[in-house]
């Protein structure tokens, strides 16, 4: 008795729907990594972003405090060569006011671009 088929041997249709399911499985892979690689460059670019807003705000604080200490500076050598009490009290006072109004300037603009930054880092690429 001759037997036309190997018992061994995977029917066409199962054979067919194993094929399709591995295809399926690949495709599914391959649309997995490629999610996997947009989110590991959009991390990257967010990571940039940020590091720009931290760099900026960085830059920012030292030129304040440059400005601040120099503010500072002319102060001190003002009061050096001031004739008199009521001089050095007019100076104090020229100066309170000054400050006050540089600092509360730098604080909005401090406050302005960490906002900025924090708005940056949070965009979706």
């Amino acid at each position: 008795m001759a037997q036309d088929s190997n018992p061994f041997e995977i029917p066409k249709d199962m054979r067919s729907m194993a094929e399709a399911s591995f295809e399926q499985a690949r495709k599914a892979f391959d649309s997995f990594m490629g999610s996997a690689r947009q989110t590991a460059t959009a991390f990257h670019d967010k990571n940039e972003v940020a590091r720009a807003g931290a760099k900026d705000i960085g830059a920012k604080a030292i030129a304040f405090a440059e400005k601040n200490v120099q503010s500072s500076l002319s102060y001190a050598q003002q009061l050096i060569h001031a004739k008199d009490l009521a001089e050095i009290m007019r100076l104090h006072t020229e100066y309170v006011q000054s400050q006050m109004r540089t600092l509360g300037e730098q604080a909005a603009e401090m406050g302005q671009a960490v906002t900025k930054a924090a708005m940056d880092a949070a965009k979706p690429k």
